[in-house]
């Protein structure tokens, strides 16, 4: 990122509460130059997805769904172990009914 992580979870906190979701951070890493897992909760298809920051083939930053799962626990566990390797990890979590991430940054398909 290259602003400030503080500030970049600020912005995306308040994209999703603008448009109606709930979302909070759950865990604070470094302020300015931390890592961000975001967790989106699907409502209505009670299904968690997990993305994370990468970089490109060409460097460009972008996020990635660094695993498949959708469980709640399959996804904590790979956010403890995150959280173990980096402890300035950033964790957001976002509930909203139809799963949207609010992520304005290139989002890779999967």
């Amino acid at each position: 990122m290259n602003i400030p992580t503080d500030i970049w979870v600020s912005a995306l906190i308040r994209r999703a509460g603008l448009e109606g979701a709930f979302a909070a951070v759950t865990r604070r890493g470094d302020a300015r130059a931390g890592a961000v897992l975001v967790r989106v909760w699907n409502s209505r298809e009670r299904q968690m997805a997990l993305f994370a920051e990468a970089l490109d083939s060409e460097g460009r930053s972008i996020w990635i769904r660094p695993i498949a799962a959708t469980t709640e626990a399959e996804i904590e566990a790979y956010v403890q172990r995150s959280v173990r390797i980096d402890p300035d990890l950033w964790v957001v979590d976002i509930e909203d009914s139809t799963g949207r991430h609010f992520l304005v940054e290139p989002v890779a398909e999967r």
